[in-house]
């Protein structure tokens, strides 16, 4: 299905896009014909992602610093995008998370994760949404869930809290929106190896192999599948598809809930003063 010009006449706009999964995305949509906007709040990475990307599609790759948690920024990018013509495709991507013991967690640090991954995914929703339904102009959105939205999981209270939350607006919306031409869903990807997030999630090499064992497949998921998966659903080719969640682990979640929970009890004292958290991991943000 995956013809060259897939896409043509598509534009997109992913939310941490800088970096790690959203890149990927990023990548792969301008390989078949997308125009693509990456945002972040990091300037020099936006840059960076963006001299890569342009290699792949000279000219249809634009980049924006922006935080996704504050409003006036959110609709101040949409609508310099919306002045050149409308986004057919929004992929709320941005996240924030790290390992922690919850009662060592402040208030801010679930303001932090809350922010990025919830608040976020609403910011951009309705400010894309509501241009779509005042225009009848069809929309698409696609959100990167968990998969212990459903089950929650220790360590990740934050990340979990959050992402059930992006998973219920998804559902929600793909029935309220879906008779008006928005199509909701969401991606629930188990362990994909990325710089930074996930050597903070995974601080010692035989965390990983613990959690690779964990997955039935007995390996993590790769970019490159992530973003194959995300161009079906964001293409015409999926159009009945709505409100639905994709799961993409391996089959990890079957095999046992809570991500996070076993490998938390095996780290060690000290290494739980080192991941003491501060701020997010840097991740897709």
């Amino acid at each position: 299905m995956f013809q060259p010009d897939l896409l043509r006449e598509k534009r997109i706009l992913i939310t941490g896009g800088g970096t790690g999964l959203g890149k990927s995305m990023a990548h792969r949509f301008l390989q078949l014909g997308a125009t693509v906007y990456i945002c972040g709040r990091r300037r020099e990475v936006l840059s960076v992602a963006e001299a890569e990307l342009n290699h792949v599609a000279p000219n249809k790759i634009h980049s924006f610093t922006c935080d996704v948690r504050d409003l006036a920024q959110v609709e101040q990018m949409v609508e310099t995008v919306w002045n050149v013509g409308p986004l057919d495709i929004l992929v709320n991507n941005a996240a924030g998370n790290f390992l922690a013991r919850t009662e060592e967690l402040s208030p801010r640090a679930f303001e932090a994760v809350l922010g990025i991954v919830l608040t976020g995914t609403i910011n951009l929703t309705m400010a894309c949404g509501r241009r779509w339904l005042k225009k009848a102009h069809a929309g698409n959105v696609l959100n990167i869930a968990a998969t212990y939205t459903s089950t929650g999981s220790a360590y990740v209270v934050p990340s979990a809290m959050a992402k059930a939350g992006v998973v219920a607006l998804t559902r929600s919306l793909a029935v309220e929106w879906g008779d008006r031409g928005i199509r909701m869903n969401a991606i629930a990807p188990g362990p994909i190896p990325t710089e930074g997030a996930f050597s903070r999630l995974l601080p010692r090499t035989e965390l990983e192999e613990f959690a690779r064992k964990r997955i039935p497949m007995h390996r993590f998921g790769t970019l490159e599948e992530l973003a194959n998966l995300a161009v079906f659903l964001v293409s015409d080719g999926s159009s009945y598809i709505n409100g639905e969640v994709v799961v993409m682990d391996g089959g990890e979640q079957l095999q046992g809930a809570g991500e996070f929970t076993s490998l938390g009890r095996l780290l060690t004292e000290d290494e739980w003063k080192l991941m003491k958290p501060g701020k997010p991991a840097k991740s897709d943000q």
